[in-house]
């Protein structure tokens, strides 16, 4: 179980830097959060169909076809993947265009961890230990306390009421996500489960850049920083969240997610020189309170 917490630790680490990568892209290109997300799946697609296709060959040939065979049984676990990967990139960064980036990090974020355990009690069967309880308590605490510390009460505002629907609608499509991934993992070696959600949910996105003014220019003014998001942050980060998940419980696997917010702002603070707060701090030491917790127990 270690390993597979490091594995997914390891993960939202690096989804830890995105926000600190979409504030340089916004402020040297202009690129917008949704261009983004589109691009983030865009260049991981390919990434990941390559380097599962490429990994088949390292196994006997009486197996190559095992993969392709097995996914090709789950075809409404691979809808739900793909759709559900989409849904959160449409549904989070339409959320922080309507009510600013910390309050939709705050429902998005804090919602998910509560909606995977409880997915995962009804779909999977999981029934947390009281230990894991009280991790997801501490964590989720300290998260919120880790997101509102920084900026106080008072600075968060915005069109609450659609923009915090469709916060929470990113938190349940990422709870969608991983408990139908940790369903499909049960049959399939994470890579080609990665590869196939990435390469469906660009499929499912692309029609929505029909509403993007100039699309092809912005992506080309901002292709380092897509590249380094597509191929760091969600090719291999999610080849690893998907090895992770195989070995530990979906509730486990997000509550130890919840480090993406604390590797985010640890990058604000030694980055761009933002404070953290005496709130701040104390969700942090929440969040890696909880983090050990869920270490003591592991095998």
């Amino acid at each position: 179980m270690l390993t597979g917490l490091l594995l997914i630790a390891l993960a939202s680490a690096s989804w830890g830097t995105t926000g600190a990568t979409m504030t340089l892209l916004a402020r040297d290109t202009g690129v917008g959060p949704f261009l983004v997300g589109w691009a983030r799946l865009a260049v991981a697609a390919p990434c990941l169909v390559a380097a599962a296709i490429a990994s088949g060959w390292l196994v006997p040939v009486a197996r190559r076809a095992r993969p392709a065979a097995e996914l090709r049984r789950h075809p409404a676990l691979l809808v739900a993947l793909g759709l559900s990967m989409a849904a959160y990139q449409a549904c989070f960064f339409w959320a922080v265009a309507l009510t600013g980036v910390a309050v939709a990090a705050l429902i998005a974020i804090c919602s998910a961890p509560l909606l995977i355990a409880w997915l995962a009690a009804a779909a999977l069967g999981e029934r947390p230990a009281p230990v894991v309880r009280i991790a997801l308590a501490m964590a989720v605490s300290g998260t919120a306390l880790l997101v509102v510390g920084p900026r106080g009460l008072g600075e968060i505002s915005g069109h609450f009421g659609f923009g915090a629907l469709l916060a929470v609608g990113a938190g349940l499509s990422y709870a969608v996500f991983t408990v139908a991934a940790k369903r499909l993992l049960a049959a399939v070696a994470p890579l080609p489960v990665a590869a196939a959600t990435f390469a469906l949910a660009a499929l499912f996105l692309t029609p929505a850049l029909l509403g993007e003014p100039r699309p092809l220019d912005r992506l080309v003014s901002g292709w380092p920083l897509l590249l380094y998001l597509g191929v760091g942050p969600t090719a291999v980060a999610y080849v690893l969240f998907t090895a992770g998940l195989s070995r530990v419980t979906a509730t486990a696997a997000g509550i130890v997610s919840l480090i993406e917010p604390l590797t985010a702002a640890s990058l604000g603070v030694a980055v761009f020189g933002e404070s953290l707060g005496a709130l701040g701090v104390l969700g942090g030491a929440f969040l890696l309170a909880s983090l050990g917790l869920l270490a003591t127990r592991s095998p």
